[in-house]
């Protein structure tokens, strides 16, 4: 898959940067994931600055076992958190096998919704993606209800490949 690393790139579009998470940004993640609207079709439920922690950390260690991981997406004239994008391994038990393919996942702070932010980030990620990966196929895993994810991942070029339950839930499995 990748090397692991511990120098995350930064990417930038006309809008956004891609940066590595810091410390500095725990309060931001804390607001966001414990956002209801934001965690709704993420968990059901808002995570606890303990369990956001352990993400932000969970995040790290792709970039260091694997050699991709997360990203904070800040505005690139504010400089402003807006949420969080990347890939992932996370072993997920599910019934079907994703093959070895990297997991792509988004989410965006409230106050950045409906701005085309998920899909310019998503469209950032995977251009850097098809540079580093053995082979182009990446999936997503989106509740059904989640139509606006559903529109960036069929945007990007995702196409739903099966409909599986996790962790008790209706869930999608898209591939690209």
């Amino acid at each position: 898959m990748g090397q692991p690393t511990t120098v995350i790139p930064t990417l930038e579009t006309a809008r956004l940067r891609l940066r590595a998470h810091r410390v500095d940004d725990l309060p931001a993640c804390i607001a966001m994931w414990g956002d209801p609207v934001v965690t709704r079709h993420i968990g059901g439920r808002p995570f606890t600055r303990e369990e956001t922690w352990g993400r932000v950390l969970r995040y790290a260690g792709h970039w260091a076992l694997l050699g991709f991981g997360y990203w904070v997406i800040e505005e690139l004239a504010s400089r402003r958190f807006v949420g969080e994008i990347g890939f992932s391994d996370f072993k997920r038990d599910l019934a079907m096998d994703l093959g070895g393919a990297p997991e792509i996942g988004w989410a965006l702070a409230t106050g950045a919704h409906g701005q085309g932010y998920a899909t310019e980030a998503v469209r950032a990620a995977l251009a850097w993606a098809e540079l580093r990966f053995p082979t182009p196929r990446t999936v997503c895993l989106i509740d059904p209800d989640n139509l606006a994810s559903l529109r960036v991942a069929e945007k990007c070029g995702y196409r739903e490949l099966a409909r599986v339950t996790y962790k008790g839930l209706p869930t999608l499995l898209l591939e690209r």
